[in-house]
């Protein structure tokens, strides 16, 4: 089997991707931005799994990180199938205080960040048949009049992420890999993050999610899962919402 690559793979949907792939005879190279121990803990998880790793931290907004993953990936000794670009966070800043200087921080990280992430993996994954390229994507890019807090930020960079997704599925289509994405709706968040906030706000985000209830991370690995393998292999360029029909 060949190498898996997934960023902001030390919490939440990233790590729950990250057990979804391990295995025997799967390496997986996990990436965090800050999170050393946490992603320390994930990587024991898939061990114990049957999964060999290696662990890169750093900030996907600089150059240099996407130049290391990559090179890590490489030095594995079987070539690269598989990214999922999970790393991502939400500012809840309204348009009108948004500084625009924030707004850069975002879109360098989320936008620029994957498009290094791209160039540099997708000529890799062609390399294989059967290359698969996931990005994580969001609701927030296409609901705007829910109760709550807004993020106009992280909107405009997931929107972003999603065009990617399209214009590069379409470069790469001759070479058999396949480029998606995942629109997840709420999920629940790990348990040091989701002690900060009232059971009041999972209540309120069940009510408005038709479903009627929020995600568990593995249910959106579940479907990432999916599209990185075999029977997805005639799907590209697609956003898939999971979000219980949040945005119907």
């Amino acid at each position: 089997m060949g190498v898996a690559l997934i960023t902001g793979a030390a919490s939440g949907i990233g790590a729950a991707t990250a057990r979804r792939l391990a295995g025997p005879g799967r390496h997986l190279v996990l990436h965090t931005g800050s999170n050393r121990a946490a992603l320390e803990r994930e990587a024991a998880a898939c061990q114990a799994l049957g999964a060999q790793t290696t662990l890169v931290v750093g900030d996907l907004a600089l150059s240099g990180t996407v130049a290391e993953l990559l090179a890590a990936a490489g030095e594995v000794g079987r070539p690269l199938r598989a990214v999922v670009a999970n790393a991502g966070y939400a500012l809840d800043q309204p348009l009108m205080t948004l500084d625009p200087d924030r707004l850069s921080e975002v879109l360098q990280f989320m936008v620029v960040g994957l498009t290094r992430l791209m160039q540099a993996a997708l000529p890799m994954l062609a390399r294989a048949p059967g290359g698969r390229f996931v990005a994580v994507s969001s609701f927030v890019a296409h609901r705007f009049n829910l109760p709550g807090a807004v993020y106009p930020a992280t909107a405009s960079a997931k929107a972003a992420v999603e065009a990617l997704v399209k214009a590069a599925a379409r470069e790469v289509a001759a070479t058999g890999t396949t480029v998606n994405a995942v629109a997840p709706g709420f999920v629940r968040k790990d348990k040091h993050v989701e002690a900060g906030l009232v059971p009041a706000y999972w209540q309120q985000v069940a009510a408005i999610t038709p479903i009627g209830r929020i995600a568990l991370p593995d249910e959106i690995a579940g479907v990432i899962a999916f599209l990185l393998g075999p029977d997805a292999g005639f799907i590209t360029g697609q956003t898939l919402h999971v979000d219980g029909g949040l945005t119907l």
